[in-house]
């Protein structure tokens, strides 16, 4: 069972909802930060808690809806140790996972159909980090989070 942060503006919350739904059919435990109904919500705002409880560990990732995505990518990519993608189809999701271990995933509110977002929410949280060359490559995202140059981290992931 994992713990799924879940955030959205406005334009997202109709999709939170329904991924809340899905997240815990599948087993697993939502912690909602809002929106809390269509009511107008800055993205940033709900983005950011999201992005926190993943980064502080008290949630195993995250999931954010907003009317594109981008603006919930954005936000949540500029908290240390998050590495959200946006995605918009099952490969995405499923790539997101596999290659580049990210632990948020970003979705439109207003673009995806219910079909379609449940498969990608099922397949993003069903898919393991595969490591070995990707591991190289995660550890160079995260150098850059702490400053120094990526091409300074080693070929021992291999």
């Amino acid at each position: 069972m994992m713990k799924v942060a879940l955030g959205s503006d406005h334009r997202g919350y109709k999709a939170k909802e329904l991924i809340k739904t899905i997240v815990m059919q599948l087993g697993h435990e939502c912690i909602d930060f809002g929106a809390v109904d269509n009511n107008p919500v800055d993205y940033p705002d709900t983005a950011y808690l999201a992005a926190r409880a993943v980064a502080e560990n008290r949630a195993d990732r995250a999931i954010l809806a907003c009317g594109t995505g981008i603006g919930m990518c954005i936000t949540a990519n500029k908290v240390q140790g998050v590495r959200a993608a946006l995605c918009y189809d099952e490969l995405s999701a499923r790539i997101s996972r596999h290659h580049n271990d990210a632990n948020a995933l970003c979705v439109s509110g207003e673009l995806l159909g219910e079909v379609l977002l449940r498969k990608m929410v099922e397949v993003w949280l069903g898919t393991d980090f595969a490591g070995g060359r990707h591991l190289r490559r995660v550890r160079k995202i995260q150098a850059i989070e702490h400053g120094k140059d990526p091409s300074s981290v080693k070929n021992n992931a291999d």
